[in-house]
């Protein structure tokens, strides 16, 4: 008799746990919670220039402008941050003209060294500035090409590990060292993820948690396929923009029995989106599941004022109320109507506040939630070949 099947047994929750720990051996950014950091700040108190732009894309930006997006506003920072990271040529061109390139160190990341989008917009800054020893900065593999034209022109360079993949890289040279530059606190950024890596591999309440969570995702990725993430401060524009690549390159892919398999990630901001998305969830389709994620404390005492205007009186009960608690409020609200449908599933994050622990911890979160959900789901979290056969057809069509 022959037999074929395409579904797997249901791991157990030791035996993944197990899988995990025998990937951590191999999987560089699972460590990279006690690395040494030190040659990374040493470096950030010789840099002079006040605007410091990061030349990359996707994994060599993602993770870097979540959480200098989450911290700007709250962090006297003595440099500016900006990115290159499109080919876009009006964005290319808005962004260069507001920025003194004669005042700026410019940090090329790339972690193959070859990236199309990152070496054509180097190139056009060598154009009008000469990119030198003194302004320039490399961060690659430590056998690319890029780090050969660096070591060719005397550029300094910061290696990206092997083992570590460039969606999962914010927490290498690739983040910490122009976080670092800017003025951000970078032993800060390795205490929130050390809290996490310890609660999970301490097998304490963070893996009870994402353990119960992938777990949930991926036995109902049929009926819940799409998962939102609803993130209640603007700050955290850019981590949903991580968090959507994270997701969607690592959990797209074929099984080892080659079933096609992928949770869909969308990132949305409350209050914003209550006037819009919300309406999809709540009376849409039930294929979603939602993740809430408020902010405790803005660091803001900005309040609603008291002031009268003519023909809103009835409105008048809002006076005097904070903006953060007010959209915390709103998060309580959009919860609660969720909720109250009994067929929506829906959890909620409460970081603690603005702060550099606070994205870390939830970051490094994240990626242990994408890298279980890879598990139970039986495929490669770490590799993107749907997305190499794109450049291989890109580079074919420029050679022409």
């Amino acid at each position: 008799m022959n037999y074929q099947h395409n579904f797997n047994p249901t791991i157990s929750d030791e035996n993944l746990f197990n899988e995990i720990l025998k990937e951590k051996e191999h999987i560089g950014y699972y460590n990279l919670a006690y690395q040494d950091i030190s040659a990374f700040k040493e470096y950030a108190k010789t840099v002079k220039q006040k605007n410091i732009v990061v030349i990359g894309i996707g994994g060599s930006t993602l993770g870097t402008y979540a959480i200098y997006k989450f911290l700007k506003h709250s962090k006297t920072l003595s440099k500016q941050l900006y990115f290159l990271e499109t080919t876009d040529p009006i964005d290319i061109r808005s962004k260069v003209e507001a920025i003194d390139l004669e005042d700026t160190l410019f940090i090329v990341i790339s972690k193959s060294g070859t990236t199309i989008e990152t070496v054509s917009i180097f190139k056009y800054i060598n154009s009008l500035v000469n990119c030198d020893k003194d302004n320039t900065l490399v961060i690659t593999e430590s056998d690319s090409k890029l780090n050969s034209y660096a070591n060719t022109n005397n550029i300094k360079t910061f290696e990206i590990p092997k083992d570590v993949g460039g969606r999962f890289s914010v927490f290498s040279a690739v983040g910490l060292l122009p976080l670092a530059i800017v003025g951000i606190d970078i032993d800060e950024i390795l205490d929130g993820i050390k809290e996490v890596h310890d609660s999970f591999f301490n097998s304490k309440e963070t893996y009870e948690r994402l353990l119960k969570k992938a777990r949930f995702f991926t036995e109902y990725k049929n009926s819940f396929n799409i998962n939102v993430v609803f993130s209640y401060s603007s700050r955290l524009e850019g981590f949903n923009k991580w968090y959507i690549q994270l997701w969607g390159e690592s959990l797209g892919k074929v099984d080892i029995n080659d079933t096609r398999q992928g949770l869909t990630p969308i990132g949305i901001i409350g209050p914003i989106d209550q006037h819009s998305f919300l309406q999809l969830i709540v009376e849409g389709k039930r294929d979603k599941t939602v993740t809430v994620i408020k902010v405790d404390d803005f660091d803001s005492d900005l309040k609603i004022p008291h002031a009268k205007l003519d023909g809103l009186e009835d409105l008048d009960y809002i006076d005097g109320i904070k903006f953060s608690s007010l959209i915390n409020k709103q998060a309580d609200a959009t919860i609660e109507s969720i909720n109250s449908l009994n067929d929506i599933p829906c959890d909620v994050i409460t970081i603690d506040g603005v702060c550099e622990k606070s994205i870390a911890g939830l970051m490094y979160e994240y990626e242990l939630l994408t890298s279980i959900c890879a598990k139970f789901m039986y495929i490669n979290a770490y590799d993107q070949p749907g997305v190499e056969a794109g450049k291989i057809i890109l580079k074919k069509k420029l050679q022409k």
